[in-house]
Order: C-alpha cells, then sequence, then structure tokens
C-alpha cells in the first residue's frame, strides 16, 4: 500500500524531503510550489505550480486527488499558505505537519535588531544615508521605496520586478548557499553597514549572520509570523519519522 502525499514546498528543506519521497516506492508525493522563482531546481516528482484559491481551494485539491498527508514545507514567512493548510486539514480531517527550519540563534558579538515588519525596519534605517545589503527577496523590495536616501545592494535569485524607484541602487543575482569568506568580502568590498534580512533560520543563508558578525555589522531583522496551527518538526529526518508513522 502506497501512501498519498502533498508537499507544499519552496524551501531547501522542501526540496531534501521531496527527494527523499521520490525514491522511495512506499509513497506517492506530489510537490506544489507557489511559482514565485521562476526557475525552480528540478526535482523527480509531479510537480504542480500556484496558488489552490485559499484554504477552500485546497481542501477541494486534496479531496479530488485523495491526498493522505500533508506537509507544509514552506518558507517560515509564508504565513498565508502555513494558515490555509491548517484549515484545509482540519476540513478533510487528513494529518498535517510543518517542516520548520529552526530560527538562528543569537552568539556573542552578534548585533541583532529585531522589527515587527519590513516597514518599520525601513523606518529605522535613519535619516542619514547608509549603505545597506538587502536580502528578504524580490516580493517585498518595493518596501525600501520609502527610504530613498540610503544606498542599496539588493540580492534575489530573481530580478525585481517592476523596477524599484530608488537612486542609489544596485541588484545582484545570485541562489545561495553562500559561503561565509565570500559573504565578507562582498560586503567589505560594497561598504555595506547593515544587513537586512528575515529570521528565516536555517544553514543555506546563514553566512550573511556569521560573516556580518565578524566584520561588526549590525543587522537588521524582521520577525517571523505567528505560528500556523499545525504540529511542527524541525528537519526532513524529523518529518520522514512521521510520514512513515503514518504507514499502516
Amino acid at each position: 500500500m502506497t501512501l498519498d502525499i502533498l508537499v507544499l514546498g519552496g524551501t531547501t528543506e522542501g526540496r531534501e524531503l521531496a527527494l527523499r519521497l521520490a525514491g522511495d516506492r512506499r509513497f506517492r508525493a506530489i510537490l506544489s510550489l507557489a511559482g514565485r522563482t521562476s526557475e525552480p531546481l528540478a526535482i523527480p516528482l509531479p510537480t504542480r505550480i500556484g496558488g489552490f484559491g485559499g484554504a477552500e481551494g485546497l481542501a477541494d485539491y486534496i479531496a479530488d486527488n485523495r491526498i493522505r498527508a500533508l506537509v507544509v514545507a514552506t518558507h517560515p514567512f509564508a504565513a498565508r499558505i502555513a494558515v490555509n493548510a491548517a484549515l484545509a486539514a482540519k476540513r478533510t480531517g487528513i494529518p498535517a505537519i510543518r517542516l520548520l527550519r529552526p530560527a538562528w540563534v543569537r552568539q556573542a558579538g552578534d548585533d541583532w535588531h529585531e522589527f515587527p515588519s519590513l516597514e518599520a525596519l525601513a523606518d529605522a534605517l535613519g535619516p542619514a544615508p547608509r549603505k545597506v545589503f538587502v536580502t528578504v527577496g524580490r516580493q517585498e523590495a518595493h518596501v525600501f521605496e520609502r527610504a530613498p536616501q540610503h544606498h542599496y545592494l539588493f540580492r534575489s535569485i530573481d530580478p525585481i520586478d517592476p523596477p524599484l524607484r530608488l537612486p542609489r541602487a544596485a541588484f545582484l543575482l545570485a541562489r545561495g548557499p553562500f559561503a561565509v569568506e565570500d559573504e565578507m568580502a562582498l560586503m567589505r568590498a560594497q561598504g555595506i553597514e547593515i544587513l537586512v534580512a528575515k529570521t528565516s533560520g536555517g544553514e543555506a543563508t546563514y553566512a550573511k549572520i556569521e560573516a556580518a558578525r565578524r566584520l561588526g555589522i549590525p543587522v537588521y531583522l524582521v520577525a517571523r509570523p505567528a505560528a500556523a496551527d499545525l504540529a511542527e518538526v524541525g528537519s526532513v529526518d524529523a518529518a520522514m519519522d512521521w510520514i512513515e508513522a503514518l504507514m499502516p
């Protein structure tokens, strides 16, 4: 007997889980991606792209495709889909879990400043021009138009579209993971004074946090959104244990 699983992916952990499920004949898994990255890395699983139309649409998809388990392995800041997934799981009665990477832990030497929103963070950059390295992705980069006095370096996987209305901005297209030494070299070369990031957690993007610590650069962080009503695990191994426990 096989178990039909829907994985809501888009993260390094979601990709690793999907690869492990793809190689196990006990499972029939479908990977769903939001479509925010134009060229996602290939995964040998049936893959759908795009939203579901809210919790009701996701519940309909689960019922129509006879899904028996749901794993939410989306980004820690993808709050809406996590909430919708929790509601859809309750409506359909299937077991569901969230694979959520552990948050970063402050280390000695870290100069962290945490804010409840990206808007609050942008306002806190202050009136004096600073050289700011922004690593929050392209979806919300427009928020920094409210603080046009700064010199920005934006890094994202895909180009920011529409173009930002900022007089002093440079753009770097790159996909992690990144090495600490490379991050330090980049920040030195650009004269970075503030690093902006989301408290995403995990290892894939931690190098910039360590680089800032070594260089004595303050880090402005957006706090994680409130947790969804889902049981959580912090690793792919734990998610696999949960899935295997569902097998008859």
